[in-house]
């Protein structure tokens, strides 16, 4: 078996096709171990992301619904958000979590580390279990955030999950580790 460095490409150049807030995408020309090479190796650039399975003291989840222009669908999801540069991870999620439904406290613990894409996405998604959140204020939404949230009961969360109703699949995980220990 070959080790972890053997099977390393070696960066040739790199080339910024765009720079924008939300799209970082660059061109790379790579060199395979075996001296093969590919002059078009496409990256994507994101922060880091949070999101967070929230259940309040009477045991409830907190569920989002927001529309996804890209898939053009109305999504329900996990809170979820981005981590600003140089912000704690668990910092970030209790930042959102306030921020998209006015509610905090709790105690929090983190669930996994995952990559959206390892392939072509440079970035990592930290999520969180927050157990015992109370609601402490009111949302706060970006200006480009349009979402409204839902206290569902455990049991009906767990039953939507096994019934394919999320599809975001870094929020399908967490909820999988949360409800069977996966």
């Amino acid at each position: 078996m070959k080790t972890d460095k053997e099977m390393m490409w070696k960066t040739l150049s790199s080339e910024y096709l765009i720079r924008r807030p939300w799209l970082t995408a660059r061109r790379d020309c790579v060199a395979l171990p075996d001296g093969r090479e590919n002059d078009e190796y496409y990256v994507l650039e994101y922060p880091e992301w949070v999101n967070v399975i929230a259940e309040t003291t009477d045991g409830r989840l907190i569920l989002e619904r927001q529309y996804r222009h890209a898939l053009d669908v109305v999504s329900t999801e996990i809170c979820a958000g981005v981590v600003e540069q140089g912000e704690d991870p668990l910092h970030a999620a209790k930042r959102e979590l306030m921020e998209e439904t006015g509610f905090g406290g709790g105690t929090w613990t983190k669930l996994m580390t995952l990559s959206p894409n390892p392939s072509t996405m440079t970035n990592l998604c930290h999520s969180f279990l927050a157990r015992g959140v109370v609601k402490t204020g009111s949302q706060c939404l970006d200006a480009t955030e349009d979402l409204e949230f839902l206290l569902v009961p455990r049991e009906e969360v767990r039953k939507m999950l096994l019934e394919g109703k999320f599809i975001q699949a870094l929020m399908v995980a967490p909820l999988y580790k949360y409800f069977f220990g996966l």
